[in-house]
């Protein structure tokens, strides 16, 4: 493993992504949700979610979402994928979804989320927000986030891994070799 950003390097990201999801919907911050993807994401929206209140001294709704049942590989994933829930406390019909993932690689993971979303209702737009965006040549879907941590591009034999306090570790961004084909 290694560690590419520390503990106050992703607070940093962190806060720079709120900014700008604050400053794009300034005018619309009444109509915006976060929603985060399970693991990394929800934890990454929390945050945000915090970050923003404390800017802007207004609460926007979070959601949590499990996107498990939505892969198109999740009978590869294993043979009995743990599927873990989904909270999302509030309508999404004409709301400005900010969805919210710790690292964008292939888009297949965002695709499946943008499925789970409709299943939910109509959002008026959805926007992406990622702390890593692995960069272009790693993409199989024509995905692309609207608010980027910082890209770093990897080797295909390469993972980039978010390690936050809430899995009871220090804050870290690592690259790792990858253990098997993912």
């Amino acid at each position: 493993m290694r560690v590419i950003k520390g503990k106050n390097e992703v607070q940093e990201l962190i806060k720079r992504l709120a900014q700008e999801i604050i400053e794009a919907n300034k005018d619309k911050l009444n109509n915006i949700v976060l929603i985060g993807i399970r693991t990394g994401g929800a934890f990454l929206a929390e945050r945000i979610k915090d970050i923003i209140k404390e800017r802007v001294n207004y609460e926007i709704p979070l959601g949590i979402l499990d996107i498990t049942l939505y892969r198109d590989d999740w009978t590869k994933i294993a043979p009995a994928p743990i599927v873990r829930q989904t909270d999302i406390p509030f309508l999404i019909d004409n709301k400005t979804v900010v969805l919210i993932d710790d690292v964008l690689f292939t888009g297949r993971t965002v695709r499946a989320a943008i499925d789970a979303i409709l299943d939910y209702g109509r959002p008026k737009e959805i926007q992406l927000a990622v702390l890593i965006d692995r960069g272009k040549k790693t993409r199989e879907l024509p995905i692309c986030a609207n608010y980027v941590g910082e890209v770093i591009e990897t080797s295909l034999q390469e993972t980039i891994n978010v390690y936050f306090e809430e899995q009871n570790s220090e804050d870290k961004i690592a690259i790792e070799k990858k253990i098997k084909d993912e």
